[in-house]
């Protein structure tokens, strides 16, 4: 009888341990799981982020080196509305002769850019590059209207970018040539993080009394010439 007894006892604690192992494997095998899971989320989550970094560098690489140094932080809101300036259009150079050169270039490490209107050496009144150096990254902020304009009238919408870049806020710069009209005013000035100064340009050309507008943003690099931003 003692024997049977133990046995018995035996038997259920046995039959317990079973049933107690038995409700633990699935618990254990879904926490495993839910862990493997884990660990699968967290490691597409670190692919995206990968992705992310990767398209982001590559965009940054694209917009060139000085991209991703700071946007800027403007003081104030635009100003309008200050005392005009006329562009005084000065004569073509005896010097000078116009030839070809394409939409992108690089003169002296700084990119001149004209995707619209036309291609010509310099900026503005300035008919070399080396004497335009400071404003040739400036072409950037170029308006589909400008092929609408000879070289004439587009050099003297680049000269009043020029004078912009020194005019008091909200003084727009105002251009007459050939039947055709212009202004380019700075509205809004500010500086990067990494202390550049830059502004905001308002630029507007008329053609047959209908107005085209557009803004454009660009900051002083340490080497005193312009970099066209974005906003």
């Amino acid at each position: 009888m003692l024997n049977f007894s133990k046995s018995l006892q035996t038997g259920v604690a046995a039959l317990l341990i079973a049933v107690t192992t038995a409700g633990a494997l699935p618990t254990q095998a879904f926490a495993q799981e839910r862990g493997r899971d884990r660990g699968s989320d967290r490691r597409d989550n670190d692919r995206r982020d990968n992705d992310r970094r990767f398209d982001r560098d590559r965009r940054d690489h694209d917009r060139g080196p000085n991209w991703g140094r700071g946007r800027p932080s403007w003081s104030g809101d635009r100003h309008w509305n200050g005392p005009p300036r006329y562009v005084v259009v000065r004569p073509r150079p005896n010097y000078y002769r116009s030839y070809m050169l394409p939409r992108t270039r690089y003169f002296d490490r700084v990119r001149v850019y004209r995707p619209y209107g036309r291609v010509f050496p310099g900026y503005g009144f300035y008919y070399r590059d080396t004497d335009a150096l400071r404003f040739l990254g400036l072409t950037a902020l170029s308006l589909a209207v400008f092929n609408q304009l000879n070289e004439s009238q587009q050099r003297a919408h680049e000269e009043a970018m020029i004078e912009a870049t020194s005019a008091p806020m909200g003084a727009p710069i105002q251009w007459n040539e050939g039947g055709r009209t212009g202004s380019v005013t700075a509205v809004r000035d500010g500086y990067t993080p990494d202390g550049r100064q830059c502004r905001e340009f308002q630029q507007e050309v008329t053609i047959d009394g209908r107005p085209t507008q557009a803004y454009g943003t660009a900051c002083l690099q340490p080497d005193g010439s312009w970099e066209v931003v974005d906003n």
